[in-house]
C-alpha cells in the first residue's frame, strides 16, 4: 500500500492484530528461510533477507525465533519444493491487486486466489495486467514532521531517493536494495521511525468513495491474506475521507 493512505495504516495495525494470532509469524518464517537459501546468509549482503528481517521485527519476532530461520535456510533441506508466484487481479471499482504466494501447490493456490477474487466480484487476470501499475520500493514512515530537516539531512545522504511530507507523517523513500542502510543511518542519528518497510508501491489510485465497495474490497483483501501460501497482498485502493471515517467507526 502506499506509505502515505490512511489505508495503509489500517494494514499496519492489522498486520500487528494478526502477529498476535501468530499467523503471520509462519508467513514471515516461511520467507526468511528462502531468503537466506536464495542468497547470503549475512542481511547486509542479501537486501532481501534484510527486509524480511525488518519485517519480522516489526511485528515482534524475537532475534532467536530469525536466526532458526535463517539457519534453516542455509541448512538446505527446507522449501526445496516451494515456488514463487505471483498472481494479478481487479477488485470491485477497478482496484488493482497483487498477490505474492509461496507454494508447493501451484494447483491449490491459484484455485484458492481465484476463489477470493470471484467471491468479492473480482476477478484474476493475466500474467502482467496489473504489475506494471507497481514499484518495489522501501518506504521508512515518521509520524512526527517536525523531524523533517533531521530525517531529510540524514536520509539523502544515506542514499534515500525522496522525502514527502503531507502534513500528517513524513515518507522516505528508497530503492529496495538500499532499504536497510538508509534505515541504518537514521536509526544511528537516533531517529526512529513508525513504520519501515519494503513494499510494492502503486503508480495510480483506485478511488473507493462508498462503504459497499469499501467492505468488498477490504473482505477480498482480508480473505487473500487468510489464504496459507499467501505472503502478501498489495494493492492501489484509496479511500475517501467520508468512507474512512465509517469504516473506523
Amino acid at each position: 500500500m502506499a506509505g502515505h493512505s490512511k489505508w495503509a495504516n489500517i494494514k499496519h495495525r492489522k498486520a500487528r492484530q494478526d502477529a498476535v494470532k501468530g499467523k503471520i509469524f509462519t508467513k514471515i518464517i516461511r520467507e526468511i528461510v528462502s531468503a537466506a537459501k536464495q542468497g547470503d546468509p549475512d542481511p547486509d549482503k542479501n537486501p532481501r533477507l534484510r527486509a524480511v528481517i525488518e519485517k519480522a521485527l516489526s511485528v515482534n519476532m524475537t532475534r532467536d525465533t530469525i536466526n532458526r530461520a535463517v539457519d534453516r535456510g542455509t541448512g538446505g533441506g527446507d522449501n526445496e519444493n516451494m515456488e514463487e508466484v505471483s498472481y494479478e487481479g481487479y477488485g470491485i471499482g477497478g482496484v488493482a491487486v497483487l498477490v505474492e504466494t509461496m507454494t508447493d501447490n501451484l494447483n491449490r493456490t491459484v484455485s484458492e486466489v481465484r476463489h477470493a477474487f470471484t467471491k468479492h466480484e473480482g476477478n484474476l487476470g493475466t500474467s502482467g495486467s496489473v504489475a506494471y501499475l507497481f514499484t518495489k520500493r522501501g518506504e521508512i514512515t515518521f509520524n512526527d514532521t517536525s523531524l523533517e530537516d533531521e530525517v531529510m539531512l540524514v536520509a539523502l545522504d544515506a542514499g534515500a531517493l525522496d522525502i514527502e511530507n503531507d502534513g500528517d507523517s513524513l515518507l522516505v523513500i528508497t530503492e529496495w536494495e538500499t532499504f536497510g542502510q538508509v534505515k541504518d543511518a537514521l536509526n544511528a542519528a537516533g531517529l526512529i521511525s513508525d513504520n519501515a518497510e519494503v513494499t510494492m508501491s502503486p503508480s495510480t489510485t483506485a478511488e473507493i468513495d462508498n462503504v459497499d465497495d469499501a467492505e468488498k474490497v477490504m473482505k477480498m483483501i482480508d480473505m487473500l491474506e487468510d489464504i496459507d501460501d499467501v505472503q502478501e497482498v498489495y494493492s492501489n485502493v484509496n479511500f475517501s475521507a467520508d468512507v474512512m471515517a465509517q469504516l473506523e467507526q
